[in-house]
């Protein structure tokens, strides 16, 4: 049995341990615990030690540029697949939608596998490559957000003080948060010419103790979080066939452009990246907006039902196909494969929709011959 095989093996049974812990961790409260480990412990310590393993170059500047384009792709795209799909463009479905199609969670769903299989430089040019997607879903969707609710207030004339200092709110927020905190501290130290082995050996055994966790953690928090409604299921997967199909035609718009001789890893990694679940910062802007519709129930900028069911479908979708690109070796760094899937994943997106137009045609074709 290949190495790759029985990694995927021992990730799958973790994810089913998390099913299974399902009963154990019941609230909201006990699952974001979970959460809040991950991301303010074991992620950022696994950074911190990538980050530390690397030479810091200029070039890298790229990577989080090329994240950053890799989401407004997406967000432009999102606009006119629910176009497609018949949803009207000022609605709280629409808007829900457009928010967190374009979003990327690697932590929860890249991360750990990339470290696994590609190795920790793969991880840390994945961080570096974050921080673009940082600014997109942190400070670009909260203004898209914020604009969208208070152009909500002005049809209705309703008038409302402006929240002036969130956005310096929100930078604080920003640098205060564990994985950028790394980030910062790691390329720091990369500049005045320190690395792992500058540390006391206490520190070093302390950051890799906690690294260790982020594996099994991630692995079993998506066990625990998975909810699925059946009501929701096919048009969650038309939404998310679509969302990963087009990141597919990303990444190969991207290999074509690449040099033919890059490691492998760099190459899955331009891969997997955009195939990242959705983020769950575009929930929380969307939680802070509810909070300001409080006293004014006639408006609903958004949905936050079917954002729930799309963060929890996402996921579990987004990990089955990193795992697989990832466990595949080399068949994933061809351009036309990456672009083949691509192709049928947003077929798979269009076909309820075809379904649709054959049933009215055959609709129209029949009351035509009964009159």
């Amino acid at each position: 049995m290949g190495i790759a095989l029985q990694k995927t093996i021992a990730f799958i049974l973790l994810i089913g341990i998390g099913v299974l812990l399902k009963n154990k961790i019941k609230t909201k409260e006990e699952l974001k615990g979970v959460k809040a480990v991950i991301l303010n412990i074991a992620l950022p310590a696994t950074i911190f030690i990538a980050l530390l393993k690397i030479d810091i170059k200029p070039s890298l500047i790229l990577l989080p540029i090329l994240a950053l384009a890799a989401n407004l792709i997406l967000w432009f795209g999102a606009k006119f697949f629910l176009k497609t799909l018949g949803i009207a463009t000022d609605s709280p479905k629409s808007r829900t939608l457009q928010l967190l199609i374009p979003s990327l969670a690697p932590g929860l769903s890249c991360f750990p596998f990339v470290v696994e299989f590609l190795g920790d430089e793969s991880l840390a040019l994945a961080a570096f490559a974050d921080v673009g997607n940082k600014i997109f879903v942190l400070i670009i969707l909260y203004v898209v957000s914020m604009h969208w609710y208070y152009k909500l207030v002005a049809k209705q004339s309703i008038q409302t003080e402006r929240p002036n200092s969130k956005l310096k709110d929100l930078g604080w927020s920003l640098l205060r948060e564990p994985i950028n905190m790394v980030l910062l501290i790691a390329i720091l130290m990369l500049c005045f010419g320190f690395n792992l082995q500058s540390l006391p050996n206490f520190l070093q055994d302390s950051i890799a103790r906690m690294s260790v966790l982020m594996t099994p953690l991630v692995l079993m928090f998506i066990g625990i979080a998975v909810k699925f409604k059946k009501s929701d299921l096919v048009f969650l997967l038309q939404i998310l066939f679509w969302r990963s199909g087009f990141a597919f035609m990303v990444s190969a718009a991207l290999l074509f452009f690449l040099p033919a001789d890059l490691p492998l890893y760099m190459i899955l990694l331009a891969v997997v990246f955009p195939q990242s679940a959705c983020s769950f910062w575009p929930f929380a802007h969307m939680t802070a907006i509810e909070t300001l519709e409080l006293d004014q129930p006639s408006i609903k900028t958004f949905d936050l039902e079917l954002a729930l069911n799309m963060l929890a479908f996402s996921l579990p979708f987004s990990t089955i196909i990193i795992l697989t690109i990832c466990s595949s070796g080399k068949l994933f760094a061809d351009v036309y494969t990456v672009s083949g899937l691509g192709l049928a994943f947003i077929g798979v997106a269009f076909l309820p929709l075809l379904t649709k137009v054959k049933t009215v045609f055959k609709s129209s074709v029949s009351y035509d011959r009964l009159g």
